[in-house]
C-alpha cells in the first residue's frame, strides 16, 4: 500500500468516527509554542487543550502533522532512524478514552477495508507501574484498565507491561502526560496511544503530577514506520516516501543504493570500503528536513532553529562529498523532493526559489570549512599510520595514539569555522577517541584571553579614543539588529585607539546600502547628543530591560548597564564617555567575513 493511501484511509477512518480533520501546525512553532525549537509531535498545536488552559474548539480530531526531532540525528543512516517524519494522529478532548482509542487502533490496523495487516503479527505493551524508575512515572499505578481492555482483544499475538517506556510526558510544567499504550507489528513500533490524566505541577519537588480535569487521547503512528510494514520493508528508505529522493542520489553518484556487491561500497584513501547506504540515507533525509523547514522563511544561522538548519545543510554536504556528488547536487534532490511532496505541502511549491536559494547559499558558505574537515582526516590518518603525536602549528593531532586533540578541532574551529560536531565524527569514523575536556578547556582559556586582552588594552593605550569607540560599537551593535535583523548578536571585538573591530552573527556580505544605513543611524543618534547613562542592576532587571550582552545567560548578581537612552542598552566594564557629543563622525572602513555565518566591520571615528 503506498503512503498517499496511508494517509487518505486514515482521514477517512477518523472522520468516520466523527474526528474533524484539521491541517498540520507550522514546523517553526513561535507563536504555537515557543518553548520549542521545531513541532516534535502531533499534540504540540493542542497542548493547551489537553492541560486545560484553552477550552478544545473540538472534541475530537485527526491529523497529518509533519514533525523534526534532532535528538537522534547521530543515529540517522541505519534503517529507520529519520530527523523529519510526518505523524499521523488521532485526538479526544473529554470525549472517548482507553477504550475506544484501543479498539479503534485494533481495527485500524486489522480490518481488510483499512490497513488489513494479520493479528498474528500485532503485539501490544502496556504501563506497569512496578517496571518504572523515573519519579514522573513511578506515582502512577499500573494501567490495569488498558490491560483489561487488551485482553478482550481477539487475535492479538501478545500483551507485554512496560516501564518507563510506556509512560508520556512533555516534561515541562503545565504539560500532560500519562500511561500509553503501544502496538507492534513484526516487533516494530507503529502506534502509540497516551492517555492524558494528568497535568505536571507547578512543584515538582512534592508532587509531580495532579489529576487533569479533562482526560484526553493522544495518538502518533510514524507514516515511514507504518509505510515500510505495507510496503514488506525493514528499510524506511526503501519505502515510496524515499524513493525518488534516493533514485536521485543513485543517478548523481553513479553507485546503487542497496546492492549486493561491492557497488554499495567506496573506497576511503587507503583505509577501508565504507558502506554507501548510510550516507544515502543522510542526504535523503537532512535534505527532507531542510526543504520543509526553509519553506517556512527560516534562514540559515548561528542560533537557535537557524542553526539546526544549518547543521543539516552542512553535515548533507559533507555525506555528498564522500558519495562523489557534483556541485548541483543539493538543487537536483531538493527539486525532486519539492515535486513529490508539493501537492500534499504546498509551501514547498510556494516557497521553492527561497528554499534553493538558502540552501544553495549555505552549501557554497561551508566549502572552505569542509575542506578542512577533510584536510583534518588526512592529517589524522596520517598521524595515526605514523604512530606519532603530529603537530601542525605546533598543536598536537592526537592527545594520544587513540584519541584526537580537542585543542586541534578547537583551533580549527576559531581559524577555518569548522564545526565541532563534524570533526568529532571524522574522529569516530577512524575508530579514536575524542578528547571533549581538552576542547573545552581550549574554549574556556580562549574566553579568558580574550578578556585579559581587552583589559590591557584598555589600560595601554589611548583611554580617551578607547572610550569614544567603545560606546560607538554600543551604537552600531544596535544599528546592525534594526537594519539588518534582530539575530544580529555580538561574536567578539577588538577595540584600540585607532579603530574599532566588531563580530557579529550574519550569514550574507552587507550591501552598500546596508553599510550606508548603519553608519546614517549611527551618526543621527551622535548628533542627538545623547547622554550615557551606567547604572548597577541585577541581571534579571537588566534583561526585563532588554539589555545585551555576550554571554548573558553566565551573569550573575550585580551586573554594570551602559544606556544610550532608550536606544541601546549594554553590559559592560569597558570605558565610555558621558554623552553622543564626545564622539565625532562614525565611518565603517571595511566590512568582510569572520568566519562561517559571522561578518566582521572595522570602523572608526573621524
Amino acid at each position: 500500500m503506498k503512503s498517499k493511501e496511508i494517509r487518505r484511509k486514515f482521514i477517512k477512518f477518523f472522520e468516520e468516527k466523527g474526528h474533524k480533520h484539521l491541517p498540520p501546525s507550522p514546523l517553526v512553532p513561535d507563536k504555537i509554542d515557543p518553548s520549542v525549537l521545531f513541532t516534535s509531535a502531533g499534540m504540540q498545536q493542542f497542548k493547551t487543550w489537553f492541560s486545560g488552559g484553552e477550552k478544545a474548539k473540538y472534541s475530537r480530531v485527526v491529523t497529518i502533522q509533519s514533525c523534526l526531532r534532532t535528538s537522534d540525528i547521530d543515529e540517522v543512516g541505519d534503517e529507520t532512524h529519520l530527523t523529519f517524519f510526518e505523524m499521523l494522529g488521532n485526538f479526544s478532548f473529554g470525549d472517548y478514552f482507553k477504550k475506544e482509542a484501543i479498539e479503534w487502533g485494533w481495527e485500524f490496523l486489522t480490518d481488510k477495508k483499512w490497513l488489513g495487516i494479520d493479528p498474528k503479527r500485532i503485539s501490544a505493551t502496556y504501563f506497569d507501574q512496578r517496571k518504572a524508575r523515573k519519579p514522573m512515572a513511578i506515582i502512577f499505578d499500573t494501567d490495569n484498565e488498558s490491560l483489561e481492555i487488551l485482553k478482550t482483544i481477539k487475535g492479538l499475538k501478545k500483551i507485554e507491561g512496560q516501564g518507563d517506556d510506556n509512560f508520556w510526558t512533555l516534561g515541562q510544567i503545565g504539560s500532560p502526560g500519562g500511561p500509553t499504550v503501544e502496538f507492534y507489528v513484526d516487533e516494530i513500533e507503529v502506534w502509540n496511544l497516551v492517555f492524558n490524566e494528568a497535568v505536571l505541577k507547578k512543584d515538582p519537588s512534592k508532587h509531580w503530577f495532579w489529576d487533569n480535569i479533562t482526560k484526553g487521547v493522544d495518538t502518533g503512528m510514524g507514516l515511514e514506520r507504518i509505510a515500510a510494514v505495507m510496503q514488506g520493508k525493514t528499510d524506511v528508505f526503501t519505502t515510496d516516501l524515499y524513493q525518488v529522493s534516493i533514485k536521485e542520489i543513485e543517478k548523481l553518484s553513479k553507485l546503487k543504493y542497496g546492492a549486493k556487491s561491492d557497488d554499495e561500497y567506496i573506497k576511503e584513501g587507503e583505509q577501508c570500503w565504507v558502506d554507501t547506504r548510510k550516507y544515502f540515507r543522510r542526504v535523503a533525509d537532512h535534505l527532507r528536513a531542510a526543504a520543509f523547514v526553509t519553506s517556512e522563511r527560516l534562514e540559515p544561522s548561528n542560533l537557535g532553529q537557524g542553526y539546526i538548519l544549518r547543521r543539516l545543510i552542512r553535515r548533507t554536504a559533507r555525506y555528498a562529498k564522500i558519495l562523489n556528488l557534483p556541485d548541483t547536487f543539493c538543487g537536483d534532490i531538493v527539486k525532486v523532493i519539492i515535486d513529490e511532496y508539493g501537492k500534499i505541502y504546498p509551501k514547498l511549491k510556494d516557497n521553492e526559489d527561497f528554499i534553493f536559494e538558502q540552501l544553495e547559499k549555505e552549501k557554497e558558505r561551508f566549502k572552505k570549512p569542509l575542506n578542512m574537515v577533510e584536510q583534518y582526516k588526512i592529517d589524522l590518518r596520517a598521524a595515526v599510520n605514523d604512530k606519532a603525536i603530529k603537530k601542525i602549528k605546533n598543536i598536537a593531532i592526537l592527545s594520544d595514539p587513540k584519541t584526537a586533540s580537542g585543542k586541534y578541532v578547537y583551533e580549527n574551529y576559531q581559524t577555518y569555522g569548522v564545526p565541532a560536531d563534524l570533526a568529532k565524527e571524522v574522529v569516530e569514523e577512524m575508530g579514536l577517541e575524542f578528547d571533549q575536556k581538552e576542547y573545552n578547556k581550549a574554549q574556556q582559556e580562549h574566553r579568558k584571553e580574550s578578556k585579559k586582552g581587552e583589559g590591557s588594552k584598555f589600560g595601554a593605550q589611548d583611554q580617551e579614543k578607547i572610550s569614544k569607540l567603545h560606546t560607538a560599537t554600543h551604537i552600531m551593535h544596535e544599528a546592525l539588529r534594526q537594519v539588518l535583523g534582530n539575530h544580529v548578536e555580538q561574536r567578539g571585538q577588538d577595540i584600540n585607539a585607532d579603530r574599532l573591530r566588531f563580530d557579529f552573527s550574519h550569514t550574507d556580505k552587507m550591501t552598500d546600502e546596508e553599510i550606508k544605513k548603519v553608519e546614517g543611524m549611527v551618526n543621527e543618534v551622535i548628533a542627538k547628543n545623547v547622554p550615557i547613562t551606567c547604572e548597577e542592576v541585577s541581571v534579571e532587571e537588566a534583561k526585563k530591560q532588554g539589555a545585551r550582552a555576550q554571554f548573558l545567560d553566565k551573569y550573575s548578581g550585580k551586573v554594570t548597564m551602559y544606556s544610550v537612552n532608550d536606544f541601546s542598552k549594554e553590559l559592560c566594564k569597558g570605558p565610555h564617555v558621558k554623552n553622543t557629543s564626545e564622539l565625532g563622525h562614525f565611518k565603517i572602513l571595511k566590512e568582510e567575513s569572520s568566519s562561517a555565518g559571522v561578518r566582521r566591520i572595522r570602523a572608526t571615528l573621524e
